[in-house]
């Protein structure tokens, strides 16, 4: 099966985000800080996710995984360890017990027609922060990229991450 081909931007700017979906959160941190220099890590504990929030392939989902963040000059680099539950998370991870690369984000402004105007399988979708965010994991395999993801943020989750940024 071809991917479809996108016509015009379906998110305007550069990536906002890379994350690494790995085995142990605290030894990818120390690494990418000795190695790359990506320090300052905010560690937001365990994050869960209810039927209420999210939908994996297609169902209500029940997830919980432990997340990491940190900066790599206006890059937000995220650390995801899956902990329980169903999730492209816990998927990953058996499929790559070492962890890697596990997506690309792009914020957008209206994040329902960049769904639409991507094209592209809808693996993961949800909300965090009662509404603060709302995302939507693309399959981006055919692309060379394992999930895109495209992120909306309220103007207070915005605020939040600057005020992590700036430590």
């Amino acid at each position: 099966m071809t991917a479809p081909i996108v016509h015009g931007p379906v998110a305007s700017g550069p990536i906002s985000q890379v994350c690494w979906v790995v085995p142990d959160i605290a030894a990818s941190e120390s690494f990418l800080a000795s190695v790359l220099g990506v320090s300052g890590w905010t560690s937001m504990g365990e994050v869960r996710f209810g039927p209420d929030e999210a939908v994996h392939r297609g169902r209500p989902a029940d997830f919980t995984v432990l997340v990491s963040l940190a900066w790599a000059g206006d890059l937000q680099v995220e650390l995801i360890q899956p902990v329980a539950g169903e999730s492209l998370y816990a998927e990953f991870l058996a499929e790559h017990p070492a962890g890697g690369l596990h997506h690309v984000a792009f914020e957008t402004e209206d994040l329902a027609a960049s769904v639409a105007a991507a094209g592209l399988p809808v693996l993961s979708e949800g909300s965090m922060g009662g509404g603060l965010m709302r995302f939507a994991y693309l399959d981006g395999s055919a692309h060379g990229v394992p999930f895109v993801e495209l992120l909306w943020l309220s103007e207070e989750m915005t605020e939040i991450f600057a005020a992590m940024r700036r430590g």
